[in-house]
């Protein structure tokens, strides 16, 4: 199945999405990646600033050495008890073995410029564009935010070639799932007040 052959509707694509945990290993298309990139930039951005800049890691020895920095870090996390609930429900394994990044083929990294206003609100917004449209490619996709504090060191920035004034808000694991996880429930909306017109003096 070609990826931009799949059709599905905004609304569908909204209601499929899942974050995925288990990838085979196939890395991800030039062109696939570049449908992803066009789909980020078309989010909104405050007073079209467009602050965001992406890498892309397709290097599977480079995302180890990352996952392998960023473990005893949610290692010290668990002791301390901070985000324990968040790290059992993720199931993470303490071995040697786990990747944070689920072994997925390809890691993109939304980068917001820190000068302009709004950035990060900016990175989000793109960030939602591009798992929405992988769903929609039949891909599947995961945000992995404990990896933030390690790629956000000036010294990792460097070795990916991340400039001074740019910040890693978003960094997304993209790829072909073996499965798909079962949807999950939500809670209603919580509406805190309606107020119809005419209401307000």
């Amino acid at each position: 199945m070609a990826l931009l052959e799949v059709e599905m509707s905004l609304y569908e694509a909204i209601l499929a999405r899942r974050s995925v945990r288990s990838y085979t290993t196939q890395k991800l298309e030039k062109g696939a990646v570049s449908s992803l990139l066009e789909a980020a930039i078309r989010a909104p951005t405050a007073m079209h600033g467009e602050p965001w800049a992406f890498v892309i890691i397709q290097d599977q020895q480079l995302l180890k050495k990352i996952s392998d920095q960023v473990k005893p870090m949610l290692l010290t996390m668990m002791h301390h008890n901070q985000h324990q609930q968040a790290l059992k429900l993720f199931e993470l394994p303490i071995n040697q073995d786990f990747n944070i990044f689920y072994d997925a083929g390809t890691l993109i990294l939304i980068c917001g410029n820190t000068k302009i206003n709004f950035s990060e609100a900016d990175c989000w917004l793109a960030t939602e564009n591009l798992i929405l449209a992988a769903c929609a490619m039949g891909l599947g996709s995961c945000i992995i935010g404990c990896a933030l504090p390690v790629l956000n060191l000036a010294e990792v920035k460097t070795k990916l070639g991340i400039p001074h004034e740019f910040t890693v808000v978003a960094p997304i694991v993209v790829g072909y799932p073996n499965d798909m996880p079962a949807p999950t429930s939500r809670k209603h909306p919580r509406i805190l007040s309606s107020i119809p017109t005419g209401r307000v003096n």
